[in-house]
């Protein structure tokens, strides 16, 4: 009776126990079904994006990046963070010593110039647009009302003083010795000014400034200024600088050196490079004042 008592206790006892087994089956069957139990899946998908700081100025830089925000987000899940200035001068110090991941706001003499003199750890990464020179005066309407004598205002960034004596040797006003060009000729390299006209120099954000100055009879400004203060390049300048894809004034994206490389780097280079960038800036600046560098 006691051993019947015993083989009966076993029995009930493997019995649930199998039952125990089958459920915990069933129960591992289903959470595998359903793909509850895949949390590294979900943080790989959820990733927080990359950040980007790029330093800018307003017009047309920090237009065209405010662009291509939701691209590198969408495209290459990176963060961009534009960081506002009017300084020409910061921009590649922050670069070089980490403190931005990168710059656009400036053309390839300047950046050249500026590496030279300072000795700055930055890279340029690739261009972006061209903002063609013009020359503006309140005083006249054409170059031929233009009188001998007559001041012109220009940047005192010596980066930017071939490009303008060029543009003025080619509209015959003047003639700059042989063997200097945009990227290399000064003042002192004025062979023939036949009008004696006296140039004045101020920092390139004044600009626009000078231009109701009783004393300023043209003014030579940068197109992110010019059209940052309302003016119409192709409509309101006297002389426009001819720009074409091969024009060494390309605005470029500069980074610190050695991280030419990195993916939000690349990514940044990608998009402002982009289909949609270059119609965005062709749509935006439909009057020639800013023309995308790639084609």
């Amino acid at each position: 009776m006691k051993l019947n008592n015993v083989i009966k206790t076993l029995t009930a006892s493997l019995l649930a126990l199998t039952l125990v087994a089958c459920g915990s089956s069933t129960s591992e069957a289903t959470t595998a079904d359903t793909g509850a139990a895949e949390p590294t899946a979900t943080a790989e998908t959820s990733a927080a994006p990359e950040k980007l700081s790029v330093i800018a100025t307003a017009n047309p830089h920090e237009i065209i990046l405010e662009a291509a925000k939701p691209l590198l987000l969408e495209q290459y899940n990176v963060e961009l963070e534009i960081i506002p200035t009017e300084d020409y001068y910061t921009p590649n110090r922050a670069v070089s010593d980490g403190d931005a991941d990168a710059n656009y706001f400036q053309h390839v003499p300047f950046f050249d110039n500026e590496k030279a003199e300072n000795g700055y750890k930055i890279s340029n990464v690739g261009g972006i647009h061209i903002e063609p020179f013009g020359f503006y005066s309140n005083k006249y309407k054409s170059l031929e009302e233009l009188p001998d004598g007559a001041t012109i205002v220009i940047s005192n960034s010596v980066a930017d003083h071939g490009r303008i004596l060029t543009i003025l040797e080619k509209a015959g006003l003047l003639k700059l010795k042989d063997g200097v060009d945009s990227l290399t000729a000064t003042i002192e390299d004025i062979e023939e000014n036949p009008h004696n006209f006296t140039f004045t120099e101020v920092n390139p954000e004044q600009l626009t400034n000078t231009l109701p100055d009783a004393k300023a009879d043209l003014v030579a400004i940068n197109g992110n200024y010019a059209i940052g203060a309302g003016l119409k390049p192709s409509q309101d300048a006297l002389l426009l600088e001819q720009a074409d894809q091969d024009n060494p004034y390309v605005n470029i994206v500069a980074c610190q050196e050695g991280h030419e490389q990195d993916a939000k780097i690349k990514a940044l280079v990608e998009v402002l490079q982009s289909d949609e960038i270059r119609k965005f800036i062709e749509d935006t600046w439909n009057d020639g004042s800013v023309i995308p560098a790639t084609k």
